[in-house]
């Protein structure tokens, strides 16, 4: 499968969408906002998401996570958070890593939390507990890693999507965990989950921003009213990381087709925090 025959799947009436990104493009010089792509953005318009059923259950899964948040390890290249396109590599960093080993190339999203406690958008700790406790069949022993600001869409599915893609296959990935970090992320994850489903892989896409997630439409997305740069729980609890995960994983196997679900984490914890058991 070639860039151009994902494209055509992944965003949908493509030419159209260049054409208003060249206009946004055009524009940007007078409308630019501070580390974002401001309002005017021309997020894409998809329709129709493919969708793939889960054939295993959870516990049986080799689960992958794909994080938008700019995660690399230290002493090696950042991203390139400057670029007007997007820094179109990725990371493949192994899952077991420190988190003292790792950085973070934030923009576009407030790195505070992430800072604090990696597992608020890189909950490597979290899904470890999960293979332990049998919630999932393995962590995969790499993650990837991207910095999920890309303007340029057309170019991200293009560019990365086959060779991510080529890495997930080549790990044997029975299911996928995308988690953007900024609200453009949302964007990038969903494209990205939506050319890992078809490749009849399934996955889940955290979401907290559910204006883009509906305009992007990936297979499936896990949406709560989350914090964007914590969009996988609030830092250091880990008691709100495990019940966002863990609702949002439990979904990929009873799903029967796409669409976005809503979780019950968000009131749970309220009421939690209310009572002084945080």
């Amino acid at each position: 499968m070639n860039g151009r025959e994902l494209e055509v799947e992944i965003i949908e009436r493509v030419d159209d969408w260049r054409n208003r990104h060249a206009r946004w493009q055009s524009d940007r010089g007078a409308n630019a906002v501070n580390g974002d792509v401001g309002d005017a953005y021309p997020f894409v318009e998809n329709q129709h998401a493919p969708f793939s059923p889960a054939h295993r259950a959870l516990p049986m899964l080799n689960l992958a996570l794909i994080s938008s948040a700019g995660a690399y390890i230290e002493g090696t290249s950042p991203f390139d958070t400057s670029a007007s396109a997007g820094d179109l590599t990725f990371r493949e960093i192994p899952s077991q890593i420190e988190a003292e080993d790792l950085r973070f190339a934030a923009r576009g999203y407030d790195p505070t939390a992430v800072m604090a406690d990696i597992n608020s958008l890189l909950p490597l700790a979290r899904l470890f507990e999960f293979e332990g406790n049998g919630i999932i069949g393995q962590l995969n022993p790499v993650f990837w890693s991207l910095a999920g600001f890309i303007p340029d869409a057309a170019r991200l599915v293009e560019e990365m999507v086959p060779k991510i893609l080529e890495r997930i296959k080549r790990y044997e990935v029975q299911a996928a965990l995308l988690i953007p970090a900024s609200r453009l992320c949302h964007q990038s994850v969903s494209l990205i989950a939506r050319a890992v489903e078809l490749a009849e892989i399934p996955t889940m896409t955290l979401a907290v921003d559910k204006e883009v997630v509906e305009s992007v439409r990936p297979p499936r997305a896990a949406l709560y009213a989350g914090q964007l740069g914590s969009v996988a729980g609030s830092p250091n609890w880990p008691e709100h990381q495990r019940r966002v995960l863990d609702e949002a994983l439990r979904l990929i196997e009873p799903m029967d087709q796409a669409g976005i679900r809503r979780l019950t984490v968000t009131l749970e914890s309220e009421v939690e925090e209310a009572r002084g058991e945080r």
